[in-house]
């Protein structure tokens, strides 16, 4: 599409690792930035945005956290 949404088919496909699904996110961001994801790759990838979120009080996030970085 016009926006792509988690080509590398985000962090259920990671097992969504606890602790480590942030970091996981910045890595994706980065290597389609520098265009080194192959057939998972967003052409002229220039900005990407990752959005991570724990914890609980009630039913909404604890923390959230959004990165966003361009090329």
């Amino acid at each position: 599409g016009r926006i792509p949404v988690n080509p590398s088919g985000g962090l259920l496909r990671k097992g969504h690792p606890v602790g480590a699904t942030g970091l996981a996110q910045i890595t994706e961001l980065t290597l389609q930035l520098r265009g080194e994801c192959g057939a998972r790759q967003v052409p002229d990838a220039r900005i990407g945005m990752a959005q991570n979120g724990g914890g609980s009080i009630g039913n909404d996030a604890a923390a959230m956290s959004v990165t966003i970085l361009q090329k």
